[in-house]
């Protein structure tokens, strides 16, 4: 678990974010969504340790990272896996040497068991038989299931993930949504995913939290989104007629 206990953070007098609380709970995908400069970006920052807030406490089970010293921070980071907006792999390496890359840097074990790590990590995500190709002879869903066996690799207790269904298509992003949210509940990890994404938020949001103008605005789950009396909120997700069809008809089935 991650808590968060008051977390404020401000650049050159401008607060971004103002007494932030909440829990992202284990073995579930939980959800930071908001408006463009919400503030969730520099919420996901300074959880990972990018930014330090002004003020507050991010506790790593019971472990407070801000009171961290160096050598304390880089051992909680190697907990960490994360899957960067545009997957970020190196174009240079081969699917399999890209899932090896943390393995490369931060294991101790043999390269035999680098190799059959990383394959092992590849296997989860469908991908074995792409495991000779490079980046650029794949397709945009595929790196991103790259950049999951990559994140996992080093079997991290920590999942953060950055708008992981930017750029893809509808149906790639159902695809990417499940896999994240079942390798989340496979290995009881921790998984923050800061995201625009409608469609994720509907389809794995276990548990969600919404910033506005740089508040807490609302917490819930995916199941409570349908019963939410906040207007904000409503105004975030039921943007579209369509959706707030969706939710209509939803009330209607309870």
């Amino acid at each position: 678990m991650i808590k968060l206990e008051s977390i404020y953070k401000s650049f050159e007098g401008r607060t971004v974010l103002d007494d932030i609380n909440f829990s992202f709970e284990d073995g579930k995908t939980n959800l930071i969504i908001g408006q463009s400069g919400s503030g969730k970006t520099v919420l996901m920052k300074c959880i990972v340790g990018l930014l330090t807030p002004e003020k507050g406490h991010i506790l790593y089970d019971s472990r407070d990272f801000n009171a961290m010293d160096k050598k304390e921070k880089k051992a909680l980071r190697r907990e960490m896996g994360m899957i960067f907006q545009s997957a970020a792999l190196f174009d240079s390496l081969s699917v399999l040497e890209n899932v090896m890359f943390p393995l490369d840097m931060f294991s101790n074990d043999t390269y035999r068991d680098r190799v059959k790590r990383a394959q092992f990590c590849l296997d989860r995500v469908n991908l074995t038989d792409a495991q000779n190709k490079y980046p650029g002879e794949i397709s945009g869903g595929m790196q991103k299931r790259v950049a999951i066996a990559r994140a996992i690799a080093l079997q991290p207790k920590y999942l953060f993930c950055d708008e992981p269904n930017s750029g893809l298509d509808p149906k790639t992003s159902l695809v990417i949504d499940a896999l994240i949210h079942d390798i989340t509940t496979e290995y009881n990890m921790t998984t923050i995913i800061n995201t625009h994404d409608m469609n994720s938020v509907m389809g794995i949001g276990d548990s969600i939290l919404y910033i506005y103008q740089g508040h807490k605005e609302w917490e819930g789950t995916k199941n409570d989104v349908f019963t939410a009396t906040n207007e904000r909120l409503n105004n975030f997700i039921f943007a579209s007629d369509l959706l707030r069809k969706v939710k209509d008809e939803g009330l209607k089935q309870r």
